[in-house]
């Protein structure tokens, strides 16, 4: 069966895309209950506040269960411009095109809200989601060491302009 895209939220959502990102994220390069406990809490609280007209929110779903997440926080566009988060897909889907059709949904919606910037936080060593943010346009604009996750990483922020 073909994975199919969501937008919206569905019930489950929220723990669903913690959990991919903690598993991935602890085994790549150890993050632990920090990490999770904050992609937890950030994205509920986002949830709680969503505003379809604003915000967007994107779930892969393969055999009725959530695959991939992507986001779009709008709430701040006309300063810093919108914020793209929790772009994840499971192991299963790595490698079949769905991280970049949750990219080009994403990147739509900024354009159909006239988002003329758009920025996200990542680290080095994701060549395939970096290899994917420059193909949609995004470059890297700061990076710095650091450990808030409780491992060390060069975190990077990459940047949209239209």
């Amino acid at each position: 069966m073909t994975p199919s895209l969501h937008k919206d939220y569905l019930p489950g959502s929220i723990g669903r895309i913690a959990e991919l990102h903690a598993r991935y994220y602890s085994e790549l390069v150890g993050f632990g209950l920090p990490f999770e406990s904050k992609v937890a809490r950030e994205l509920a609280e986002f949830c709680e506040r969503y505003d379809s007209e604003r915000d967007g929110l994107w779930l892969v779903l393969q055999d009725g269960q959530i695959e991939g997440s992507i986001a779009i926080d709008g709430s701040h566009a006309g300063q810093g411009g919108a914020h793209l988060r929790w772009f994840i897909t499971s192991e299963r889907m790595r490698g079949t095109g769905v991280g970049s059709t949750l990219l080009a949904s994403a990147m739509e919606f900024c354009r159909s809200k006239q988002y003329h910037r758009a920025y996200l936080w990542t680290f080095e060593g994701l060549d395939a989601a970096r290899h994917l943010y420059e193909k949609f346009g995004f470059r890297l604009v700061f990076q710095q060491h650091g450990t808030q996750w409780g491992a060390e990483v060069n975190e990077q922020r990459f940047e949209f302009q239209a």
